[in-house]
């Protein structure tokens, strides 16, 4: 799933005159009256702030001014899966949109994407690219068929404040799941109040973060055949061994609070007041944590969340992947992937878009370093956060638990087949786990694979 709720300024959220939405694409191509290229590009939600409109507005006027040949027009729009084929039949879909990581790959196969390896591999970043990262946009054909950005790996934040008050040191955060319920003890103990460690169990966030777990410790929810046939088990070994952990927690250390029924704004909210100490959550959650929350990121901590030695183990990752109406003729496929390379990519590798990036989120109150999973290379990084310093405002210093280590990490994409199902329905197995010590995993994960299996049977 995309990091939920989180605030979509990539590249610097900008707009001018924003159309409210529908979707619909130029629909005219290069054979417009005016002899000019028109896109309509969905660069944000609907509901964005003043701020970001203006900023993306910003935007806009100057790729046009750069390319007198493109007409841009943006709008506001959210692509979803129960709408999409109805747009996409209709001829109302926006020539440039963005999809989840989840459901990039399965829209390409099914060739409802248009193929953009062409002008992709024309682009100066072409072969920068972090392959974990452009595998998302990389149909089975090994062609490409969108730019991905935003994307995030999960991690560990924690509240350095409360590590001090409870006597840890906060640059030492925990590196193994046997530390993080240590200190989730420790912190429990000697800050009364405050849950030593917390994760999320509703609106599907329980099985995101459980799927979390389970890749970490070298499980995966759904295995694909050679045939492509999906074959659903979350009843398996990591999954029970992951559950056991959280079971153990809250049972015998009793280091999880009162409260187990939290959903991703929910414990957001709770962790910036203090209540809760450590939770699981996407890199990026220091954004949102400043916006909605208000809270001090001078208290913030962030570390990679823990992946055991298992060769399967890797940690789960999301985010956002910009792809083009298929319907666009050549002409304007080529035109939206320059635009999306401007908007996109180019504030990571250009030295001047970087800047002015920076300067826009940092007068917005928004995080300018907020820790991300890398798209490019580590020196490309290195270089990008070296041009952004100035601005930065979440000190660095508490950011290298992460990003001293997320390059090391293997990883691993979300279950393929009717995700946000299957996150729905671990959502309850989770919230057994911590409301009722004698919960039967075996009967309930058994469930959750033959409700998803039909599902999945079903699209055969």
């Amino acid at each position: 799933m995309k990091s939920p709720g989180k605030v979509l300024l990539a590249g610097a959220l900008t707009v001018g005159t924003i159309a409210a939405l529908a979707g619909c694409s130029s629909g005219d191509g290069a054979a417009s009256a005016d002899g000019k290229i028109h896109l309509v590009v969905a660069p944000v939600l609907p509901g964005a702030t003043a701020d970001a409109l203006k900023a993306l507005g910003d935007r806009v006027a100057e790729f046009n001014k750069a390319n007198p040949d493109i007409v841009v027009k943006a709008i506001e729009y959210q692509w979803t899966g129960t709408t999409f084929a109805a747009e996409l039949a209709g001829g109302t879909l926006p020539d440039v949109f963005n999809v989840p990581f989840t459901d990039s790959k399965t829209l390409a196969n099914n060739g409802q994407l248009a193929d953009i390896t062409t002008p992709f591999k024309k682009t100066a970043t072409a072969d920068k690219w972090n392959k974990n990262v452009l595998d998302v946009a990389t149909g089975d054909d090994g062609k490409i068929y969108g730019i991905p950005w935003g994307p995030y790996a999960m991690a560990l934040s924690y509240n350095r404040e409360i590590f001090q008050k409870a006597g840890l040191d906060p640059d030492k955060p925990p590196t193994t799941l046997d530390e993080i319920a240590q200190d989730a003890k420790t912190i429990s103990e000697k800050v009364p109040g405050v849950a030593g460690y917390m994760q999320m169990t509703q609106g599907n966030t329980g099985g995101w973060e459980l799927a979390t777990l389970t890749q970490a410790l070298g499980g995966r929810f759904e295995q694909v055949g050679a045939d492509g046939k999906v074959t659903v088990n979350t009843n398996n070994d990591q999954t029970k061994q992951g559950l056991a952990w959280l079971k153990s927690m809250r049972w015998d250390d009793e280091s999880m609070g009162k409260n187990f029924l939290f959903d991703w704004s929910g414990i957001n909210e709770a962790f910036a007041s203090g209540k809760i100490a450590m939770y699981m959550s996407g890199s990026d959650v220091i954004g949102s944590l400043m916006q909605a929350n208000g809270f001090d990121q001078t208290k913030y901590g962030v570390a990679t969340f823990p992946v055991a030695s298992d060769a399967n183990a890797g940690i789960l990752s999301g985010g956002n992947v910009d792809v083009v109406n298929v319907k666009d003729t050549p002409e304007q496929i080529a035109a939206a992937v320059k635009w999306i390379d401007f908007y996109r990519t180019q504030p990571t590798v250009d030295k001047d878009a970087a800047i002015k990036n920076a300067q826009t989120l940092q007068a917005g109150n928004q995080a300018v370093n907020a820790p991300t999973l890398p798209v490019f290379d580590k020196e490309t990084w290195e270089q990008n956060q070296e041009w952004i310093k100035p601005y930065a405002n979440i000190p660095a210093e508490n950011l290298k638990p992460f990003t001293d280590n997320i390059f090391d990490q293997t990883i691993v994409p979300e279950p393929p087949a009717h995700t946000q199902d299957l996150y729905g329905a671990l959502d309850a197995v989770v919230q057994a786990v911590l409301t009722d010590k004698n919960a039967d995993v075996d009967t309930l994960l058994s469930g959750v694979d033959k409700k998803i299996q039909a599902l999945v049977d079903a699209d055969s």
